[in-house]
């Protein structure tokens, strides 16, 4: 949503008194790439995931025990989290994410099948648990003969 006006002339008068206060940090803030943050943190986090997974062989090549599992695991979790934290910053880097929901409320789900014959027909909607059990009803005394 845009700024009314007035705020945009209040922004520009903190914006001018913080050029008038302290110049150097202004521009300091001003001439910063938000990207080049992010960009450092997925080097930040590649790093991490090498470690983990040099931890991750230490673990497996140490043959002391709990200390192995434990060496392991750790460097395993630090490789996840590492995945993650590059993952959610590569996404506010090139901004996947931030648009609003459209819609404004749930998404309605597709309508699922309501036989065996229309969920062979259908192709893309999953059977439900009562779909098998009438199938299986069906089918078990035919089978067996009883």
């Amino acid at each position: 949503m845009p700024l009314s006006e007035h705020e945009q002339r209040m922004l520009e008068q903190i914006e001018s008194a913080l050029y008038a206060e302290d110049p150097k940090f202004a521009h300091a803030v001003r001439s910063t790439n938000p990207q080049v943050h992010y960009k450092r943190r997925i080097v930040k986090a590649a790093l991490g995931f090498v470690v983990g997974v040099c931890a991750l062989m230490a673990g497996l090549v140490i043959n002391k025990g709990t200390v192995t599992i434990a060496i392991s695991v750790t460097g395993f979790l630090l490789m996840v989290v590492c995945c993650v934290w590059a993952l959610t910053s590569w996404k506010r880097m090139a901004g996947i994410g931030n648009e609003p929901a459209r819609g404004g409320g749930r998404q309605a789900r597709p309508a699922k099948a309501a036989s065996w014959s229309a969920w062979r027909n259908a192709g893309d909607a999953a059977p439900r648990v009562t779909d098998a059990v009438v199938v299986t009803r069906r089918l078990v005394p035919a089978v067996c003969g009883i």
